[in-house]
């Protein structure tokens, strides 16, 4: 499965991911981050925990500080690699991949902080009507994923807060980013599945880390 590009998100879940697990997420990413805009021959060796080596989906985040800007956001939605290798490919490519900008330059390593989100995996929506997938949608604890055909959009849980929208504007959003039409969410043809982030942020470039609260 291809990576994704998205917007970075908070949850107000359980959380299934320590402060130090996070920081050690986040420190990787900027390790993966400044080798590859480096031009380094060889990926970083980073040490993380045996449970990084599950399958789970992930996001890493790319902002301009101190504005909060996004300079790249690339990750896999689905569990389809383990979190290790899913944290190194979506890191590299949130620098240098991300089609919406130009790769990251050395010179703009000191002016960017890295966020890590953690998935859970996707779950479809059941419900039989658009007030029924309104109340299935928590807004600040859910991202969203919104498919029709070949085509779809994924916005993480963070981006609704951001944004201070509601369930029905996250819903129309997650819609527009896929190319689709606004209110496809409706259609009988729409999947839309909700899923849970972590988000392990760096306070400032190469500061400290702290997790992304609602």
């Amino acid at each position: 499965m291809a990576a994704q590009t998205s917007r970075g998100e908070p949850n107000g879940a359980s959380h299934a991911f320590s402060l130090e697990e996070g920081t050690l997420a986040v420190k990787a990413a900027r390790a993966f981050v400044e080798a590859a805009v480096r031009g380094a021959p060889k990926s970083p060796a980073v040490k993380l925990p045996a449970r990084f080596e599950k399958p789970s989906g992930l996001f890493t985040t790319l902002s301009k500080f101190p504005e909060g800007n996004l300079r790249g956001c690339v990750g896999f939605a689905e569990p389809v690699m383990p979190l290790a290798e899913a944290l190194k490919a979506a890191s590299v490519a949130a620098a240098l991949e991300d089609g919406r900008f130009v790769p990251v330059t050395v010179g703009e390593l000191e002016g960017i902080t890295v966020e890590v989100s953690l998935l859970t995996a996707p779950k479809r929506v059941e419900a039989d009507s658009p007030e029924g997938i309104l109340r299935a949608v928590q807004v600040g604890r859910h991202g969203l994923i919104i498919r029709g055909g070949r085509q779809g959009g994924l916005l993480l849980p963070q981006v609704a807060l951001e944004w201070a929208w509601g369930a029905e504007e996250f819903l129309a959003h997650t819609c527009q980013k896929g190319g689709l039409e606004q209110d496809f969410w409706k259609s009988e043809a729409a999947r839309v599945l909700t899923f849970e982030a972590e988000v392990f942020a760096e306070e400032r470039p190469r500061g400290e880390v702290r997790r992304r609260e609602d």
